[in-house]
């Protein structure tokens, strides 16, 4: 594959971060959109260039959109603004946009209950009002293929493991570990019995730089490999702990902690997928070290020695 520059939103966070740094050993130049002297700093370390702006300014986002041979969207999955620049930048032109979403578009709000279903690709379903945007969002890109955009939406589950650019942690499994630090009490919400589809970080980046390579227009890619109830993570950080074991929450104790949204999604509700599709038509072959390793004897360790999730509460 020739090599490309590569304008990327998010180039300083934990997705983004890994994504980049494959994309530049392989030869590629990245372009990191950076709205502060800080998020500049960081991008320059990793050997990106910069250009200053966020997500909101509408002509730097069009015009290095247009600039470049690819466009990678790795922040606020949300944001209709970003994207509404990019496609203006791209439209007509046939080049790349990989576009981040995330699996809790197919969440529901059932404070630690397991729901039977799992979604796949062509599994019609309805957002809850508080995905709806989300889902607006990658459905605009997705039908930018229409108008003569290579454009590509990845939705990855809870991601894990070490990522390799500034931003090296992810955002679920920390938040579980800071709690049972402070307060020496592993806790889930509910009975625990909700389950989210897993993929590690290494393997989200390989999706990535498939996709980047080879996805149709208009396509959409779940990324998973496994599935676990939110009891069996925080019964696996009871063990790094080595103190209490795991204990319930009620969804008023989770929600005092770590607010609505997080709760009512990321760590009290469903989300599983299957990411056949991926594996079929990009040839992905998920391969990144196991969940429960990561915690108890990996990344997740490691940060725990070095004190990382002792310095503020979640």
């Amino acid at each position: 594959m020739k090599k490309m520059t590569v304008f990327m939103t998010g180039a300083s966070g934990y997705i983004g971060g890994t994504v980049a740094d494959s994309l530049l050993k392989a030869g590629h130049k990245i372009t990191g959109l950076a709205r502060n002297d800080a998020a500049a700093a960081k991008l320059r370390k990793h050997g990106m260039e910069v250009l200053r702006g966020d997500l909101g300014s509408h002509g730097i986002v069009r015009d290095a959109a247009r600039a470049a041979d690819a466009v990678i969207n790795c922040a606020n999955a949300d944001d209709t603004f970003v994207v509404a620049a990019i496609l203006e930048g791209l439209a007509g032109s046939g080049k790349t946009f990989l576009h981040t979403s995330g699996s809790s578009i197919v969440g529901d709000k059932v404070a630690g209950k397991l729901s039977p279903r799992v979604y796949h690709e062509d599994t019609p379903y309805e957002p809850l009002p508080e995905k709806i945007q989300r889902v607006a969002v990658q459905r605009t890109v997705l039908s930018a293929a229409a108008q003569g955009v290579r454009s590509v939406v990845l939705c990855p589950t809870l991601i894990y493991g070490e990522g390799r650019g500034a931003n090296r942690d992810s955002i679920q499994v920390p938040t579980l570990i800071r709690q049972a630090v402070k307060s020496g009490v592993p806790r889930y919400v509910g009975t625990g019995e909700n389950v989210w589809s897993t993929v590690h970080i290494e393997d989200v980046c390989d999706a990535y730089l498939l996709a980047f390579e080879a996805a149709p227009a208009g396509s959409f890619f779940y990324l998973e490999n496994g599935e676990t109830s939110f009891k069996s993570i925080v019964e696996s950080i009871a063990r790094l702990l080595g103190g209490k074991p795991a204990q319930s929450w009620s969804i008023d104790e989770a929600i005092a902690e770590w607010g609505p949204m997080a709760v009512w999604f990321s760590l009290g509700g469903n989300s599983r997928v299957n990411a056949d599709k991926a594996r079929a038509m990009l040839g992905w072959k998920p391969r990144g070290a196991d969940l429960f390793h990561e915690i108890e004897q990996g990344w997740y360790r490691r940060q725990l020695e070095a004190g990382a999730y002792a310095a503020r509460s979640a």
